[in-house]
């Protein structure tokens, strides 16, 4: 029965294992990060997922620029596809999908991440002042069209004198927008727009 259990030295060295694996793993992912980062640019959000349903674990990067007197500027959305011989390819940039630092007026900086699912991602945002507001932009992968589309766009909005009375909103193709791509997505400008 004793021989069944594992010794502290076998547990040891099963820790050992797996930790240098993790190392590893950890590595190159700064090392993908870091091939993908775009020089002048810090990055934000690093997110791993299967974008494209295809098995593979992809990537979405947020970054900005490094310099201070920047940080009014865009934001660069990428997604990358992780390739057959194992390597991320950027298939999609944005600049204007991420809203930047400043443009949560009051409360600061409005973007609060990614967060994805298989086959798509939502981008999150949340701002405002004694009117608080959220915007979240949610795209699924097109099988047809090889690209990531706008799919919903939900947003509510309160006053902090009265958070119960929230307002809700969600917008939907076709009704309230039509067709649009990921790479021409415009946080300010997505109404009624694109193709029906």
């Amino acid at each position: 029965m004793n021989k069944l259990r594992p010794t502290l030295r076998q547990l040891t060295m099963a820790l050992m294992l797996l930790a240098a694996q993790s190392s590893h793993a950890a590595g190159a992912r700064a090392t993908e990060e870091q091939a993908a980062l775009p020089a002048g640019q810090a990055l934000l959000v690093w997110e791993a997922a299967d974008l494209n349903r295809d098995g593979r674990p992809d990537a979405i990067l947020v970054s900005e620029a490094k310099t201070a007197g920047e940080d009014e500027g865009p934001r660069l959305l990428q997604v990358l596809l992780r390739q057959p011989d194992g390597k991320l390819k950027v298939v999609v940039r944005n600049q204007r999908a991420v809203m930047c630092r400043q443009c949560g007026g009051v409360f600061g900086d409005p973007f609060e991440g990614v967060q994805t699912q298989a086959g798509g991602f939502s981008l999150l945002h949340y701002g405002g002042s004694n009117w608080r507001w959220r915007e979240d932009f949610r795209f699924a992968w097109s099988r047809r069209d090889q690209t990531w589309q706008l799919v919903a766009v939900d947003s509510l909005s309160y006053h902090t004198s009265d958070p119960d009375n929230e307002k809700k909103q969600h917008a939907r193709p076709p009704r309230d927008f039509g067709l649009i791509n990921l790479a021409d997505f415009d946080y300010e400008n997505w109404q009624g727009r694109g193709q029906r």
